[in-house]
């Protein structure tokens, strides 16, 4: 399935942690609503809890998104479930959690079709997250629906090379442990992703002449998205996805 981003000239719209817009973040009402509004793809994140289980959540700790303090590597599944991930974000949100991997993977199930972009966040248990969140998905048969990313180049080249999994990468200044050799990083990507600070046509250009696709994050208001395609990428991760599915939607009518 994500195969077809090669060929398919449509513009691909992710929501970038679920519908982060409106709801909070990495949360399954925000990929529920998300996947409800007719967003192409999700985004999300992932890290190990203490007792190895797969959550889905950005930061390193528990501070910012929940009511609670400390590493997330630092508490088992059971601790980070007793916390509150929405209230952060508002009152009517208090009492949504922190997922599990396998319950995204489970809300998935009635959304055959869209494509998932699988963040590894950078962590020195990264590589076990990966070989876990791979098993999973094979289990559940979505990895053909999916790219991974990471900004450690390290993992990025595990996945390739372990995996042959498809992976989106950043620009090299944008990345930890880049390797510029001829065999390096940017020939582990298969996508490049580019933040809108970095974004410009020369380098998707440049990304382009590499047969990398050209993807960029977070085009959330028109002018962005006009900007974006004009610029050549094919995919933008937003925060607020209706104004890109807007704007496509026109493009595709005219």
């Amino acid at each position: 399935m994500i195969e077809r981003l090669k060929t398919d000239p449509t513009l691909v719209v992710a929501a970038h942690r679920g519908l982060k817009c409106d709801y909070p973040e990495n949360t399954l009402l925000a990929f529920h609503e998300a996947l409800e509004a007719g967003a192409d793809m999700l985004e999300f994140d992932l890290r190990l809890s203490k007792d190895g289980v797969v959550v889905v959540i950005h930061d390193e700790t528990v501070d910012r998104t929940t009511n609670g303090s400390g590493k997330v590597g630092d508490l088992t599944v059971s601790e980070l479930k007793q916390l509150d991930a929405g209230g952060w974000f508002g009152k009517p949100f208090e009492g949504l959690k922190i997922p599990t991997f396998e319950e995204l993977c489970d809300l998935l199930r009635a959304y055959p079709e869209v494509l998932l972009n699988v963040e590894v966040k950078p962590s020195p248990d990264a590589q076990e997250a990966v070989d876990k969140a791979v098993s999973m998905l094979k289990e559940y048969g979505y990895l053909p629906r999916c790219v991974f990313t990471c900004f450690d180049a390290e993992i990025i080249a595990y996945m390739h090379d372990t995996y042959g999994l498809k992976t989106q990468g950043f620009p090299g200044e944008a990345m930890y442990n880049f390797d510029t050799g001829e065999n390096g990083t940017y020939s582990k990507m298969w996508a490049v992703a580019m933040s809108m600070k970095l974004l410009t046509p020369a380098r998707v250009k440049e990304f382009q002449d590499m047969g990398l696709l050209t993807w960029c994050y977070c085009p959330d208001v028109d002018q962005q998205v006009y900007y974006s395609i004009g610029c050549g990428a094919t995919l933008m991760t937003c925060n607020n996805p209706f104004p890109a599915m807007k704007i496509r939607g026109q493009i595709t009518r005219s």
